[in-house]
């Protein structure tokens, strides 16, 4: 009888507890099938900005121990495909994150948590106040970068132009102001700045200029072609539809 109460009482717990809030922890080792990008696409260009202190929170984020973007081979072969034909016309995709370990979440889940931490404000969410940040959906729990198959990016020319570097302290520009008047991102005009918490950010927004819309289209349109879906309020974020792991919350290190 005991026995049958258990094995009810494990039943139970498998029956009500949701698939998709597994988070892999214990020993922190890359799944077989996930790969470094750069051994897939060598010529593929990397800007992690979580790895450096250029981003909304201003420091180097919790689980990037090296600026590597880590994918499921799945997804890399993938983005293998429109690497290939971005190359006939000289260009190439700019990463600028892929697979996020949970813990890195965890981090900006707790930057949101502290509404006093403003320093970034004033180039990554200019328009946005702090305390709403999780009610707006601009941060949450649980991101798809864990599951390894989503990538955020942009395109650049080849040879690629000079990428300005981010030193601290120095004076923030709006993310969604002109090209020529925020930051300097070496790719081609996508109307914002990466991680701009913004309207102007939605990839269908139709308040950004002829150039900036077809830009945006020749991602999306390349992106969806070889499997990939866009997430409609960035246009940088894309997901592998069929994904291996759609329940699967990683939290081992990129290093």
């Amino acid at each position: 009888m005991k026995r049958i109460i258990i094995y009810l009482t494990i039943f139970i717990f498998f029956l009500f507890t949701p698939l998709n809030s597994a988070v892999v922890h214990g020993k922190e080792k890359i799944p077989d099938n996930f790969a470094d990008i750069k051994d897939v696409i060598p010529g593929i260009v990397l800007d992690i900005r979580y790895y450096s202190s250029y981003n909304f929170i201003g420091e180097r984020i919790d689980g990037y121990l090296a600026a590597k973007c880590i994918l499921t081979k799945e997804a890399a072969d993938a983005l293998s495909l429109v690497q290939k034909e971005l190359e006939q016309f000289s260009l190439s995709l700019k990463i600028y994150d892929c697979y996020r370990p949970q813990r890195a979440v965890d981090h900006f889940v707790r930057w949101a948590e502290d509404i006093k931490d403003i320093k970034m404000q004033k180039e990554f969410y200019p328009t946005v106040d702090k305390k709403n940040l999780f009610k707006d959906g601009y941060i949450a729990d649980k991101s798809s970068h864990s599951r390894g198959s989503t990538v955020d990016l942009t395109i650049v020319p080849i040879p690629v132009p000079r990428q300005e570097k981010y030193t601290a302290g120095q004076q923030l520009s709006e993310c969604y102001h002109p090209a020529d008047k925020r930051f300097s991102d070496n790719s081609i005009d996508m109307g914002t700045g990466f991680d701009c918490f913004h309207e102007l950010s939605h990839t269908l927004n139709k308040n950004i200029g002829p150039r900036q819309r077809i830009n945006r289209m020749l991602l999306k349109t390349l992106m969806e072609k070889h499997g990939f879906k866009n997430y409609e309020l960035e246009w940088w974020h894309y997901t592998l539809k069929n994904e291996p792991y759609p329940d699967i919350y990683f939290n081992f290190a990129i290093e």
